[in-house]
């Protein structure tokens, strides 16, 4: 037996004792009360460091999803609008800066206390000066008016602010503890956490104080595992949602439905965008690349590379070519796409930027610089390490050399305003997907706007969209500022990504199991509407 097949045996005997491991927490290998939910978390529900405490992360921040303990003031219906939850109505002022919510008189927490625009206060005011992924540094005050009703006064005018009142998970005012609420939280949402094995499972229960529709089922288990063993816990036939890794999109298993949620979920390049003069953040970042600086070079990788053959090649046609990273947003701007797969366009575009292959390597120069920059990818992400891998292979064909460079997170940031990074984007806020993102700001350590892109003109129409009171005069604007006055963010214009794929979110569900209507462009959060589903067999 050869080195290679002991590996592979290794690896997968790891496997199974990992999944063996986690089963076994669960309290045995099956559980037959079909009222009770195994869920296996998506990679981008992580297991919360701090606990179960919005304040810090827990269903918002970088990625928002349903915190299943707390409730929001507004949640998303099925047909996919913000409405309220928590809240009755609310009203914004001619200016924009202060926005009035009104609150439900009838809500309770899980420990019997009451909820009331105190508690609405206290969740966001508290939310803001605590170190975590929120940005609530536009809020300047948030008071309650009263028991129903709570006014919010903002720095400046924000058409977005309403993401903030949908994600952020509300807290009782009277016993919140950072340092202890997180592994015991209370909330005002359909379940209660019973207990939390670290680096395992959470286990939640039903709230009895629940003021909506009672859930289903009773009893909902929340594992966190790696990716790798994603593929054998549907095989185990013992966890009712599985997500399904890139590896096993043409993979079945039987007693599952194989689903596939879209979510908005842009991969792509992010390319410097500023020169390399010496400059770096903080003394340690180097800023600029004088490669990705050049137009010429973003722009032909932008058309030169090949979307539709990523989708199909690496992710079995559950993906869609991915132009601006907010193509299926309503905000999006098919002005601002262009036409890829054309290798001989992007070789021109090239040439008429002073970028030959003078030497015969395959590799394009100019001035004596190569045509070479280092791409840095998260290995663990399997998706993103073969997104990479194929880019760079249909970038040489173009003759552009990409290494790529495959680290964690701390070093890809260290890198990213002299490097190209593989980067994400799923948020349906405009504010999150498209204003920090691209709108001009100094190198700060911040994850958003990697390259440190500027336009002027993209900047006073994303300005513009901030400050609007009409929501779809501010898509207007969002969409205006991707292709102006032959730049903007998108790559008709200055490029400064070259976005590739919109990745869908793909699960195993078991047989049996109905997740009733959910709202489309938002399948990260596949536990969205928690309250709605149902097992219709009678085992589980």
């Amino acid at each position: 037996m050869d080195r290679k097949t002991l590996m592979i045996i290794g690896a997968v005997a790891a496997i199974l004792i990992i999944v063996g491991g986690a089963l076994a927490l669960m309290g045995g290998s099956h559980d037959d009360d079909p009222t009770h939910l195994t869920v296996a978390a998506h990679s981008n529900i992580k297991e919360p460091e701090a606990g179960f405490s919005p304040l810090v992360g827990w269903g918002c921040g970088h990625q928002n999803y349903n915190p299943l303990v707390q409730s929001c003031l507004f949640k998303t219906d099925k047909n996919g609008d913000i409405v309220p939850d928590l809240a009755t109505n609310y009203s914004i002022s001619s200016d924009g800066k202060t926005w009035t919510v009104h609150v439900r008189d009838d809500v309770q927490f899980s420990d019997n206390s009451t909820f009331d625009a105190e508690d609405v206060a206290f969740t966001f005011n508290t939310a803001k000066e605590t170190e975590s992924e929120l940005d609530l540094t536009n809020i300047e005050k948030v008071e309650a008016k009263d028991n129903k009703t709570v006014e919010f006064t903002l720095v400046e005018p924000r058409s977005t602010f309403i993401y903030d009142l949908r994600y952020v998970g509300i807290v009782p005012s009277d016993s919140y503890d950072n340092n202890t609420y997180g592994e015991n939280p209370i909330g005002t949402g359909p379940y209660v956490l019973d207990h939390w094995d670290k680096g395992q499972q959470a286990i939640f229960k039903i709230n009895d104080n629940y003021y909506g529709d009672k859930p289903y089922f009773t009893q909902l288990t929340l594992l966190f595992p790696e990716e790798a063993t994603w593929l054998e816990l549907a095989k185990s036939g013992d966890v009712d949602v599985v997500p399904v890794a890139t590896s096993a999109l043409n993979q079945t298993v039987d007693g599952y439905q194989f689903v596939e949620k879209s979510a908005g979920r842009a991969q792509g390049v992010s390319f410097p965008y500023q020169n390399d003069t010496g400059d770096s953040w903080n003394g340690t970042w180097k800023i600029g690349n004088n490669v990705t600086a050049d137009k010429a070079i973003r722009q032909a990788l932008n058309v030169g590379v090949n979307r539709q053959t990523m989708c199909d090649e690496i992710f079995s046609g559950h993906a869609t070519p991915e132009y601006t990273s907010v193509d299926t947003r309503d905000y999006a701007n098919p002005d601002a796409k262009v036409k890829d797969g054309d290798v001989d366009q992007a070789k021109a575009i090239l040439k008429e930027g002073g970028w030959e292959d003078t030497d015969g390597d395959g590799i394009v120069e100019k001035d004596g610089v190569k045509a070479s920059f280092d791409l840095y990818y998260p290995p663990d992400y399997l998706d993103r390490q073969s997104l990479a891998t194929v880019f760079a292979e249909q970038a040489k064909d173009i003759g552009i050399e990409v290494n790529l460079v495959g680290a964690d997170w701390d070093t890809i940031y260290a890198n990213m305003y002299s490097s190209a990074a593989l980067m994400q984007q799923t948020s349906p806020d405009p504010y999150k997907s498209i204003y920090q993102q691209y709108h001009s700001k100094e190198a700060d350590g911040f994850y958003m706007n990697p390259g440190l892109y500027n336009n002027t003109d993209s900047d006073k129409l994303m300005d513009d969209a901030m400050h609007s009171s009409d929501l779809s005069a501010a898509n207007t604007l969002w969409s205006q500022s991707a292709n102006v006055n032959g730049g903007g963010w998108g790559p008709a214009g200055d490029a400064p990504f070259a976005w590739l794929v919109n990745y869908d979110y793909n699960y195993f569900i078991k047989d049996g199991i109905d997740i009733g209507e959910q709202p489309d462009g938002l399948g990260n959060d596949i536990l969205i509407n928690i309250c709605d589903w149902t097992r219709t067999n009678s085992t589980a």
